[in-house]
């Protein structure tokens, strides 16, 4: 999963106030809606010392309607200044929460980020298509845009002989060329803006063609739904179904691929690291491409929930020990902080993704891990004794 969103907060001054929100709309009479949720956190961070003017800024953002129906969260990260990120999330979290900090905490939004896909929809027929893109969280339109071909011989007539086939050839090099057009302004969309899939639907002669047409770079994030439309009449609710399989399919094979780099390198012996210590070592070299957590990792008595780690102001400046830290040379910072906050942190900061790993799915010690970008001989390599109770881990160099 890409963290890219949440690079804006990095460098900027502290504290920050990091607020989780259940956005849904109150649907009872006495029920509790979003604002009402916001004002009690208000008060723990006020009390905490939060800047009065950044509450209001995020008073002020929290009272205008998200737009999205149905269950639905939503994270508000700030810094001293004011609001950085704003961004829908598509599931409420079990209880609303607010945090006062010298660092945000990302790894409740990662989370969320991970069951969320932007993508691009396209409908289309024989004549131009309908473009809509997500928003972040994939749970609205951001954004739309039309298409149109300049080729108007749509039908194919029925009149036999000479003129039928004429008409017939006409017919078919219009929906050719209007297919052309539309593929065109896909490849250059998708070249500008990158969505992680593009959604395909409608006519199924018009799809067809289209998808012919597509460069690479597209079709490689193409997914053909069927039951779309340009055109009124279109089961809504059956097509909505076929959108959010297509989406979870994509979430369990972009997972899937990054588990198996991650068995690949700890099969090999590099590549990929486990355990809490190791992964700070990698991360604080900017060796990870992606970092792995287990998803029970943050519930009460696991390792890394009671872990803390060292932190400098820079975030690559992350250490097991404050001797360590020092020895780094880091100037100042934030001190003792949560492992994940420390972790998620210097992930965002070398563009690292994240994936959150079923437990048990693959070994995770500590319940942390790292997919690496390149390895050398000091690499930690882990491996533990696969006939031993003993829990020690063995470390190597790669």
């Amino acid at each position: 999963m890409d963290l890219q969103w949440l690079k804006p907060v990095l460098g900027r001054p502290a504290p920050f106030t990091t607020v989780y929100l259940d956005s849904t709309a109150a649907d009872t009479a006495g029920g509790t809606d979003s604002l009402d949720r916001w004002r009690s956190l208000r008060r723990e961070l006020e009390e905490q010392g939060a800047p009065v003017s950044v509450m209001e800024d995020i008073g002020e953002l929290v009272a205008q309607p998200t737009g999205v129906a149905g269950t639905h969260g939503r994270v508000i990260i700030a810094d001293s200044e004011g609001v950085v990120i704003d961004r829908i999330l598509a599931d409420a979290p079990a209880q609303s929460q607010a945090t006062l900090g010298p660092v945000p905490v990302l790894l409740s939004a990662a989370q969320a980020g991970d069951e969320s896909t932007r993508f691009l929809l396209v409908e289309v027929d024989r004549q131009g298509a309908d473009l809509s893109w997500s928003d972040w969280s994939g749970l609205k339109v951001a954004e739309s845009d039309v298409v149109e071909g300049d080729h108007d011989v749509l039908h194919k007539v029925r009149e036999g002989g000479t003129a039928q086939r004429r008409m017939e050839t006409r017919a078919q090099d219009s929906w050719e060329r209007n297919a052309q057009a539309i593929a065109a302004e896909l490849d250059k969309q998708v070249s500008e803006r990158s969505p992680e899939l593009v959604l395909l639907t409608g006519d199924i002669r018009a799809v067809g063609l289209v998808r012919d047409a597509l460069g690479q770079h597209a079709r490689e994030r193409l997914v053909v739904v069927p039951g779309g439309s340009r055109a009124d009449g279109v089961n809504k609710e059956a097509f909505q179904a076929n959108v959010a399989e297509a989406l979870r399919t994509h979430r369990d094979r972009r997972r899937q691929q990054v588990l198996s780099q991650y068995r690949t390198g700890r099969g090999r012996g590099e590549g990929a690291v486990t355990a809490l210590a190791d992964v700070v070592d990698v991360l604080r070299r900017g060796q990870v491409q992606e970092l792995l957590f287990d998803t029970t990792a943050r519930m009460d008595g696991s390792t890394l929930r009671e872990a803390r780690l060292w932190i400098g102001p820079e975030p690559l400046e992350l250490a097991v020990t404050q001797e360590e830290l020092e020895s780094m040379g880091a100037q100042g910072g934030a001190g003792l902080v949560p492992a994940d906050v420390a972790l998620v942190r210097a992930a965002v900061a070398q563009d690292a993704g994240l994936t959150f790993v079923d437990d048990g799915a693959v070994e995770l010690m500590d319940g942390v891990g790292a997919v690496l970008r390149w390895s050398d001989g000091s690499t930690p390599s882990v491996s533990v004794p696969s006939q031993s109770a003993d829990t020690g881990r063995l470390r190597g160099a790669v």
